[in-house]
């Protein structure tokens, strides 16, 4: 090799070395002072009429009913989007594998994958809220059904292709020897390589929990909000999302510290769900060395 071609090997690699930093440090810069301004504005807000108290107007307003509009929200939502992506996922890995249909399915997946949400939330809208408004006679029927709905279709493409990766990770060696000894298929999928995968399984839905759980766009189709606590799925119900949304366009600054300290709180409901993916999976590498 000329030394003229070493050296210009040398500084493309160098070059694209720099650029990868350069890009990293921005995206670093960025999520940094995002969470510091959340941090720095909504701390301040924290107190415990923000978990006892309802919406209301002025200072003494809470995020109670938005805290339980959201739980209830988003369990509907991953309750409805496990079971059957899970199943999707399983059945995309091991009977579907390689195959056109498989293929073409996943890239289905992938673009609803990245689907904007908003537009899930119209069709929940089109095919939940607007049937049932016309059965009650005009009388608009949002609902936290709904909303679950809406946010289900935004957790299964990412629990389908989670499950669909993990289980096509297991070993080969591992199926060809349970074949090997007549275990059926059926057993073989639920009882070995479903739990052999299960910490990734695991990752998944709360990857997919994390993704939904500051989705705003969807509930105002569906779910549209409500100022009262309710247990009801079928009746509208609050969001916390929702709410940081409305409280944040209130032209008072009480209403705005009220939407720092919800962002605060939801940003650290997702890093806690962060945090705990990566527990399960480090659990799962130490288990396996």
């Amino acid at each position: 090799m000329s030394n003229a071609l070493y050296l210009r090997r040398r500084v493309a690699n160098m070059v694209a070395l720099c650029m990868s930093m350069l890009a990293t440090l921005i995206g670093l810069t960025f999520l940094a002072w995002i969470l510091w301004e959340t941090l720095h504005q909504g701390i301040g807000a924290l107190n415990l009429k923000l978990f006892t108290k309802i919406t209301a107007y002025g200072e003494d307003g809470g995020l109670a009913n938005a805290m339980i509009g959201s739980l209830i929200i988003n369990f509907i939502g991953i309750a409805i989007a496990t079971p059957i992506g899970v199943m999707a996922g399983t059945w995309l890995a091991e009977y579907a594998n390689r195959t056109k249909l498989g293929e073409s399915i996943r890239f289905l997946n992938d673009i609803l994958l990245s689907a904007p949400s908003i537009v899930l939330g119209l069709f929940v809208y089109t095919i939940i809220v607007l049937p049932s408004t016309a059965i009650t006679h005009g009388s608009t029927t949002f609902s936290g059904l709904a909303g679950g709905v809406a946010l289900a279709l935004i957790a299964l493409p990412v629990i389908v292709r989670t499950t669909d990766e993990m289980l096509r990770l297991v070993p080969s060696t591992l199926r060809e020897a349970a074949l090997s000894l007549g275990v059926p298929q059926w057993k073989l999928t639920v009882q070995i390589l479903i739990r052999a995968a299960r910490s990734g399984l695991i990752t998944g839905v709360l990857l997919a929990l994390a993704r939904i759980s500051g989705e705003t766009a969807p509930l105002l189709f569906t779910a549209f909000g409500n100022n009262y606590t309710t247990f009801n799925p079928m009746d509208k119900m609050s969001s916390l999302p929702q709410m940081i949304y409305q409280y944040a366009n209130d032209p008072g600054e009480a209403m705005h510290s009220i939407a720092w300290a919800g962002a605060f709180v939801i940003t650290m409901f997702v890093l806690l769900l962060s945090l705990a993916s990566r527990l399960v999976l480090s659990r799962n590498k130490v288990s396996h060395d």
